[in-house]
């Protein structure tokens, strides 16, 4: 397998070089043209006749991109046509700066849009939106064309449409109706928006020198961020070395793969970090760690639930396998796929799931998730609460790629039909938010046990040396 930089979600082919990338998958421009003339040709003849025949007058471009989202999601729940708008704030999404309102939102089984938590310094934070509060409704700024009403309620609306609706021109103004235990009937609040710019590393100091960083998603700048939040844990100890680490996963999406690579080769000197596999050679690769600026070997535990996924549980799988730490919380969403950005033409792109990916330990994910190695679950009282709102992993996605497909030693075929899904985070109820995070109160208390065993072992070694030693003297 070649060595090389990769990304996900970063584009690597436009216009005609793409379309010629794709008939390159199924075989040659000429034998694809051979074999599937007769399925073109019957796409041509049911656009003519809708064309001629319809009712009313349609819309070619309107119906060609139609057929396009049909076609993709006939493969897996990750693959998808981004529309030029949509394709715009993906890019914005990886830059993690935006103009908005500044919350995380996720969808519900019951098809309305939940707010995870506002971002600190917001303008939906500092309007009162709350974690856990329920968007039932949006009044946007500009109404899209084919709207008759000024609002429209979220219940059916994919995130893209609503991130879509509550972005805009810094300084606008937009309505969402929110619905909140306590109130009667649900409340708008009216909202303007600003910059907002996301940070993905959190960072603080626990007790006795412990250090805790929590990553939000994986972003253009991760990597760097972290190195910053490590060196800031540091400098809040007065120059010395952490006791222990926690890394919070947990909610974490995913993202760019070079980030997490780069993440998981800051506590790896050496050795494999991830290695992908595609149906052809190009989408084979493997990614090293390196000796240069590698982090103590400090104790160190990871984070994860069921809202931890793609590039997060990259990082979580290759320090598990590595052993350089221990894994505590509960199983992750299992998504083990990366899929490529292409640029078309016209502004808009295809997200296409181009290989699976494979642990430092030859295991995929896709489908499993990350197994803890310490199993601990949520409060009891939370749990109740989730009753009705059960977290979507990769597993309830229909159409996903089975763990048996992602068998590191089978080339990946083809995936039974899906239909449209959730990304990954869907039902997302973020863990750090509870008023007693079990989860973190027992990783700091595993890192405590871990220090005092490791001094103990230290202790007992340098008595036996002494005492061998003392018998070896005549």
């Amino acid at each position: 397998m070649s060595r090389q930089k990769f990304r996900i979600l970063v584009p690597f082919a436009s216009g005609v070089a793409a379309a010629g990338l794709f008939l390159g998958l199924s075989g040659s421009v000429t034998s694809l043209a051979a074999t599937r003339y007769e399925d073109l040709n019957l796409f041509t003849s049911v656009l003519n006749l809708v064309r001629k025949n319809y009712v009313e007058s349609v819309d070619e471009g309107a119906l060609i991109e139609g057929a396009v989202r049909g076609m993709l999601q006939t493969l897996d729940p990750h693959s998808s046509y981004l529309a030029p708008d949509v394709y715009k704030e993906m890019q914005v999404d990886t830059r993690g700066e935006f103009a908005g309102l500044g919350i995380e939102i996720a969808k519900r089984r019951d098809g309305f849009i939940e707010v995870i938590s506002p971002i600190d310094g917001t303008p939906a934070q500092r309007a009162g939106v709350r974690a856990r509060d329920m968007i039932v409704g949006i009044c946007p700024t500009e109404k899209p064309e084919e709207w008759t009403e000024p609002c429209r309620g979220t219940k059916g609306m994919t995130l893209v449409e609503a991130v879509k609706l509550m972005r805009g021109r810094k300084g606008t103004k937009i309505t969402i109706t929110i619905e909140r235990d306590g109130f009667e009937t649900p409340q708008p609040y009216t909202i303007i928006r600003d910059i907002v710019k996301i940070v993905s590393v959190d960072h603080e100091l626990l007790d006795d020198g412990y250090g805790y960083v929590r990553l939000r998603a994986f972003q253009e700048r991760t990597g760097r961020d972290l190195r910053e939040s490590l060196a800031a844990l540091r400098q809040e100890l007065g120059g010395g070395d952490l006791t222990g680490l926690v890394l919070d996963l947990r909610d974490n999406p995913g993202g760019l793969l070079d980030q997490a690579v780069e993440v998981a080769d800051v506590w790896l000197s050496e050795g494999l970090v991830v290695y992908t596999k595609g149906r052809v050679e190009s989408q084979r690769h493997e990614f090293s760690s390196h000796p240069e600026e590698t982090e103590d070997g400090y104790p160190m535990v990871i984070l994860v639930n069921a809202g931890t996924a793609s590039a997060s549980e990259i990082v979580a799988g290759a320090l598990q396998d590595h052993d350089r730490a221990l894994v505590l919380g509960t199983r992750s969403f299992g998504k083990g796929s990366v899929q490529t950005i292409i640029p078309l033409e016209d502004g808009s792109g295809l997200r296409l799931t181009t290989a699976l990916y494979y642990t430092p330990g030859d295991r995929s994910i896709q489908e499993v998730g990350i197994e803890p190695d310490i199993v601990v679950e949520r409060p009891t009282v939370v749990a109740a609460k989730e009753t009705q709102r059960q977290r979507v992993r990769e597993a309830d996605l229909e159409g996903h790629f089975t763990i048996e497909e992602a068998d590191p030693d089978a080339v990946p075929g083809d995936a039974e039909p899906a239909q449209e899904g959730e990304a990954p985070g869907a039902e997302a109820d973020s863990a750090v938010d509870d008023a007693e995070d079990v989860q973190l109160t027992r990783a700091l208390e595993v890192l405590k046990s871990w220090s005092y065993f490791e001094r103990l072992t230290a202790a007992n070694r340098t008595r036996g040396e002494s005492e061998i030693q003392t018998l070896a003297k005549p």
